[in-house]
C-alpha cells in the first residue's frame, strides 16, 4: 500500500456519523489537515439513534463540549438506563441500569451474595441494589462527585448534527453540497482518488470516510469490501419510526416494549418523544407493524411514519485501503441497547489513535479491523442474549428466538452463568454489570452461588445487603427531580 502522507480527508455523507467524524478530526488533529464533508440536503438521514450510553460523555469531554450547552442544543434529557417491558414474560419488566449493582469482592460478584440472600428470604429484587436503577425509577438525577451516578442522554440526532456542523466549521471543516455521482479509484492500487458530484465537481483526497449510511457508496459499492449478515441470530429486518408530542415530563430512561414479533422504543426528549417499532417481516406484515406502533403511542403525531429496512451484520472490513466506514455504512446492530452512536464514536476515536499521518500501513489497518470486530461481536452477543433467554413462547417469533442456535461465545457465557453464577468479562469489553442485570431480568437464574458467601452468617449477610440499600436510599432522598435539575443546570450555564 502506498505510504502517502494524509493531508486531505474527505467525509462522504453528513448526519450523526459524518459530523461526529468531522468534529473530532478537526478539533483534535486538524491543524495541518484539509477536511471536506460532502452531503446533500436532498438525502434524508435515518436518525433513529436518539438514545445513548455513558461513553458519549467521554466524546463530549474529548471535544471540550460543555454539557449544558450540548443538552440545550439537542433538546436532550438525562438517561440512567433502559426499561425492558414484556421481554421476560408479558406484563413483566426490569430495568437495565448504567451503574454497578451492589458490591463485589475479590473472589466473586455481588450476584452471589444476592442469590444466597434470596434463598434466605432477606434480599429484595436485584435492581434494588443499583443506585442508577433506583434513581431512574424515581426519575431523579444530579451530578455526583467521583462519577457517583453513571448516566447518558436522550438526544435529537438531527439537532445534534446541526450542532456538530457549526462546531466543525469553526475548526475549518469545509462543507460541500451535492450528491455523489461517482467514486473514482486509482488504476494502479484500487485506492479511492476522488468523488465526482452530480454537479460534475470533483473532490479529491488522500483518505475517505464513508458516512453514506446503508448505501455504503465507498466502502462497498466502490471497494467491494463484503458484508457478513447476522440475521440467523437477529431476525428483525425492519423498523418504523415516528415522532410524537410529549404528554408528560420525560422519564430518565428509555422504554423498550416487546410485542409478539419484535419490540417498540420510546425515547423522551425535552420537546417531543421518539417512537419506533423493530420487527421481523418474516413474522409480521409491514402494515400490521405500523398499525401496532400507531396504536401504542401517546400524544399527537408530529411526523409521518418512516419505514426502514435493514440487514443486521457488519462490513467484513471497517477500514479498507484508504477508506474507513463509520456509522451505518460499517454495518447495523439494532438499537436495542442504544449502541449506534457509541460504535460511531469507537471507530472515530480508534482511527485518531492510529491516524496514518505518514501513510497507511497494512499492519495498522489489520489491527484496527481486529479491534473493531471484537467490539462488534461482544455487543452482538449481548443483544442476542435478550432474544435467546426469555420465558416467552406465546408466538412463533418468540419460539423461534428461544430455539435458535447462538454464537459459541454467547452459548458459553450463558452456560457459565447458569451453572456457576459467574460473569467473566473480557478486557476492554463494553458491557460489565449489564450482563447479570439482563440475564436475571430475562429470567436466567444460576444453579448455585460461590462457596465464599457461605462463610458469612445470616446476620452478616443481612447487614451487608441492608447497608447497600440504606446507602442508596439516603442518596435517592437527596437527589432532585431529573427534569427540574436539567432545567436548572441549563439555566445556570446560560447565566454564567
Amino acid at each position: 500500500m502506498e505510504n502517502k502522507p494524509i493531508k486531505k480527508i474527505v467525509i462522504a455523507g453528513g448526519g450523526t456519523a459524518g459530523w461526529m467524524a468531522a468534529a473530532a478530526i478537526s478539533k483534535l488533529i486538524g491543524t495541518n489537515i484539509d477536511i471536506t464533508l460532502v452531503e446533500s440536503d436532498a438525502i434524508s438521514t435515518i436518525g433513529v439513534g436518539e438514545a445513548t450510553i455513558p461513553t458519549m460523555i467521554f466524546f463530549n469531554r474529548l471535544l471540550g463540549i460543555k454539557e449544558a450547552d450540548f443538552l440545550d442544543a439537542v433538546q436532550g434529557t438525562y438517561k440512567l438506563g433502559i426499561k425492558f417491558e414484556n421481554w421476560r414474560n408479558v406484563n413483566e419488566d426490569y430495568l437495565h441500569a448504567f451503574g454497578v449493582t451492589g458490591k463485589d469482592c475479590w473472589a466473586c460478584g455481588f450476584q452471589h451474595f444476592w442469590m444466597k440472600g434470596r434463598k434466605l428470604g432477606i434480599a429484595t429484587e436485584f435492581g434494588d441494589y443499583c443506585l442508577e436503577g433506583r434513581a431512574a425509577e424515581a426519575n431523579k438525577f444530579s451530578h455526583l462527585p467521583n462519577t457517583g451516578l453513571n448516566y447518558a442522554f436522550h438526544i435529537d440526532s438531527s439537532l445534534y448534527s446541526k450542532y456538530l456542523r457549526k462546531f466543525s466549521e469553526g475548526f475549518g471543516v469545509k462543507r460541500v453540497e451535492g450528491k455523489i455521482a461517482k467514486v473514482n479509484k486509482h488504476a494502479e492500487n484500487g485506492n479511492i482518488s476522488s468523488l465526482t458530484l452530480d454537479s460534475n465537481e470533483v473532490i479529491d483526497g488522500d483518505f475517505f470516510i464513508d458516512c453514506t449510511g446503508m448505501r455504503a457508496l465507498l466502502i462497498e459499492d466502490a471497494l467491494h469490501t463484503g458484508y457478513e449478515s447476522w440475521s440467523q441470530w437477529l431476525p428483525n429486518d425492519s423498523a418504523i419510526a415516528v415522532q410524537t408530542a410529549s404528554v408528560g415530563p420525560p422519564l430518565a430512561y428509555t422504554r423498550s416494549i416487546a410485542h409478539e414479533s419484535g419490540w417498540q422504543w420510546r425515547i423522551p426528549l425535552q420537546h417531543r418523544v421518539g417512537n419506533g417499532i423493530v420487527y421481523s417481516s418474516r413474522f409480521m406484515d409491514h402494515d400490521d407493524a405500523e398499525k401496532k406502533l400507531l396504536d401504542n403511542i401517546e400524544g399527537e403525531k408530529l411526523t409521518k411514519p418512516l419505514r426502514i429496512r435493514f440487514n443486521t451484520g457488519r462490513r467484513l472490513k471497517q477500514w479498507n485501503k484508504n477508506c474507513l466506514a463509520v456509522g451505518l455504512s460499517s454495518g447495523f446492530l439494532e438499537p436495542l441497547e442504544s449502541t449506534s452512536i457509541h460504535l460511531i464514536q469507537q471507530n472515530i476515536v480508534r482511527f485518531l489513535r492510529m491516524f496514518p499521518s505518514a501513510g497507511i500501513r497494512q499492519s495498522e489497518v489489520d489491527e484496527f479491523n481486529e479491534q473493531a470486530n471484537y467490539d462488534l461481536e461482544k455487543i452482538r452477543d449481548f443483544i442476542i442474549l435478550h432474544y435467546k433467554v426469555t420465558n416467552r413462547n406465546d408466538s412463533e417469533y418468540w419460539r423461534h428466538c428461544q430455539n435458535m442456535e447462538v454464537p459459541a461465545s454467547l452459548a458459553h457465557r450463558i452456560e457459565v452463568f447458569k451453572e456457576t453464577g459467574h460473569v467473566f468479562r473480557s478486557p476492554n469489553e463494553l458491557f460489565d454489570d449489564s450482563w447479570q442485570q439482563v440475564m436475571y431480568g430475562q429470567g436466567l437464574m444460576p444453579d448455585r452461588h460461590h462457596a465464599l458467601v457461605d462463610t458469612m452468617s445470616k446476620k452478616e449477610l443481612t447487614d451487608f445487603l441492608n447497608n447497600i440499600k440504606d446507602n442508596i436510599d439516603r442518596t435517592i432522598d437527596s437527589l432532585p427531580d431529573s427534569n427540574a435539575y436539567l432545567a436548572s443546570f441549563i439555566a445556570k450555564s446560560k447565566s454564567a
